[in-house]
């Protein structure tokens, strides 16, 4: 049996381990947010500071790459210019070109001695060719999985399904990357094939990455035991541009919602527009009521979702289920034809932007570990729009009508996938 399939194998054994021990069952969250201010209001970054952790900062920039021909030139550029430290977490991290190209570009940094700390998830990794690991670690670099399963530790399986979906590359604490692209071909080129993805990655620069380093640290710590701390990590920042920001982060160990509250919390601030990007679309209860609450209000709510290229289709089925009083409301939901579509994006009333690793679903609310930039800026905001509008033009909308015709079949199949959608 080859390693990958001895790992899904293993996976196997553990959730079903993990559902006799904790009955793997997700925690409710019944917040109730009523509409109280609008975006532009003072109070609404004060509460998303208080309520998520971090406060929004000034002086920051952040620039747009789009699909992995502007991906991953920035992020191997900014790895081969790093004098000091380089703290890298991802989720998927798979064998091929561009998983080559980023452990020689980290093996080089580390042989000439910048302090080198790679975190992949055991799970989201599992194509990882052993060798890449093996090259880093001899030259010097740290690599660390996220809670793999041990069989000789019992607990690790009630730790499975909390994996971290996190996206964070921060180099000599000045420069930080944050987005949806995971370390893999499926990124690479420009959204041009059904097999190479759409989806978006930020630079950043500005005070902002001292939260980005510290969310780096968060899991850090988390999985060696280990503090990383001197100015080689913590720089003093200087202004970058206009764009205030907020890195936060979210992890089930903690017994954190911040994620969910925080999509909550800038839906019910909208007076004109939501527009939501999502890989995986699997929305709760309180979540469709927020939503549709902002229709009631007047607003326009439109999400883009990826169509029949998706990669995972139990999630659009599941998804499909759950449009019924969205589409009832008027909200408008699109889903995008060329590839598959893994961005996430969130734009508030052409000023509040969320960005980041998550999806709106139950695993990145309650199961994972995730990390968002919310960034309020009318020029990125405008920005935003403009991509989001671009992904629409080749787009499908789903009206209503055509969701209420769709066959039994399709039909069957959701109401069986919806059943799964709390691990989704």
């Amino acid at each position: 049996m080859s390693r990958i399939m001895q790992r899904f194998a293993h996976l196997h054994i553990a959730i079903l381990l993990c559902a006799a021990l904790v009955g793997c069952e997700a925690k409710a969250v019944n917040y109730q947010i009523n509409h109280e201010y609008g975006v532009a209001d003072p109070q609404f970054a004060r509460t998303m500071g208080h309520l998520l952790g971090p406060p929004l900062v000034q002086g920051n920039h952040v620039t747009t790459l789009i699909n992995g021909d502007q991906i991953f030139p920035a992020m191997l550029s900014a790895i081969a210019s790093a004098q000091k430290t380089i703290n890298f977490e991802t989720y998927v991290y798979w064998s091929g070109d561009i998983g080559k190209q980023f452990s020689d570009a980290l093996a080089e940094r580390a042989r000439a001695g910048v302090k080198a700390h790679v975190i992949i998830d055991w799970v989201g990794s599992g194509r990882i060719d052993r060798r890449y690991i093996r090259k880093m670690t001899d030259a010097g670099a740290r690599v660390v999985e996220y809670n793999p399963l041990r069989f000789y530790d019992v607990t690790s399986a009630s730790r499975l399904n909390n994996r971290t979906h996190r996206k964070l590359l921060v180099i000599d604490g000045v420069i930080g990357f944050t987005g949806g692209a995971g370390i893999a071909d499926e990124w690479k080129g420009d959204a041009d094939s059904p097999e190479h993805w759409r989806d978006t990655h930020y630079q950043i620069r500005g005070p902002v990455v001292e939260q980005m380093q510290a969310a780096f640290m968060d899991n850090w710590m988390k999985t060696t035991g280990q503090v990383l701390h001197s100015a080689d990590y913590f720089v003093a920042s200087e202004s970058a541009g206009d764009d205030a920001a907020q890195l936060f982060m979210s992890s089930s160990t903690g017994g954190s919602m911040s994620m969910q509250l925080m999509y909550l919390l800038s839906i019910a601030a909208a007076e004109k527009s939501v527009l939501l990007g999502s890989a995986y679309f699997v929305p709760d209860d309180l979540t469709i009521k927020t939503i549709v609450a902002a229709r009631k209000r007047g607003v326009r709510v439109v999400v883009l979702l990826p169509g029949r290229q998706i990669d995972v289709k139990t999630v659009r089925h599941a998804s499909r289920a759950r449009w019924g009083a969205m589409l009832t409301a008027g909200v408008e939901i699109y889903e995008y034809r060329p590839t598959m579509y893994h961005c996430k994006v969130m734009i508030v009333d052409d000023r509040w932007v969320a960005i980041g690793s998550s999806n709106l679903d139950n695993r990145s609310f309650r199961l994972n570990d995730e990390a968002n930039l919310n960034v309020l800026s009318e020029r990125f905001a405008a920005e935003q729009t403009l991509m989001f509008e671009q992904d629409l033009a080749k787009s499908r909308q789903i009206t209503l009508q055509m969701w209420r015709n769709r066959p039994l079949g399709e039909r069957m199949i959701e109401a069986f996938a919806s059943l799964l959608g709390p691990l989704l």
